[in-house]
């Protein structure tokens, strides 16, 4: 389920950063209030949290195995 969470944040941040990119539009400092707010800051900590998380996916085995 953490991996669900952490993937769901990671998309969410690469969508804004793409808007960055291309638009010069930060959708997350818009619907909460600037890059300073609160909000907006702990938004943009736990995607970058979940970032760090998705790198572990990286190195797991995860073939799954049916009995």
């Amino acid at each position: 389920m953490l991996d669900v969470i952490a993937l769901i944040l990671t998309v969410i941040g690469g969508i804004n950063w793409g808007l960055i990119g291309i638009f010069q539009f930060d959708l997350v400092a818009w619907l909460f209030g600037g890059q300073g707010a609160v909000l907006s800051r702990i938004i943009y900590t736990l995607v970058g949290i979940a970032a760090v998380w998705c790198i572990s996916l990286l190195f797991r085995d995860n073939d799954l195995i049916e009995k």
